[in-house]
């Protein structure tokens, strides 16, 4: 898998998650198992945003994705931080909201790491230009 393909299907995963969330569900509403409001949404859509935002950063995809990753772990830490129901004051999470942000930021790490960089631009077209 690349670094691009990684940042594709994150970005459009938490995009259309982020538009769920204003969808009732029984999965990610503010009455889902994943707890959200707009404010929650439209952080799983900015987030979606940056995955694609990355990806008009030739050569820098990677560190794109790796920092994402660190964000979220950053929102997790926060999210078991909060007491209430609020991280931050303004975005609605529950207990399983916030295990989930660990897994996420896990995922996105090992994702960032892993994942396979791919020449801005292929060799062969490269040398046919020159």
């Amino acid at each position: 898998m690349t670094t691009r393909l990684v940042a594709q299907l994150l970005g459009a995963t938490f995009i259309l998650v982020g538009l769920l969330g204003f969808i009732p569900n029984p999965l990610v509403s503010s009455e889902g198992i994943f707890v959200t409001n707009a404010m929650h949404n439209l952080v799983h859509v900015a987030t979606g945003g940056a995955f694609i935002a990355v990806l008009l950063v030739p050569g820098k995809i990677r560190q794109g994705i790796i920092a994402i990753g660190i964000a979220y772990a950053g929102v997790a830490v926060l999210g078991f931080m909060t007491s209430g129901d609020y991280l931050l004051g303004l975005v609605h999470i529950n207990q399983a909201d916030r295990f989930l942000h660990v897994l996420l930021a896990a995922a996105i790490l090992v994702a960032g790491v892993t994942a396979r960089e791919m020449p801005a631009v292929p060799a062969q077209l490269e040398q046919k230009a020159r």
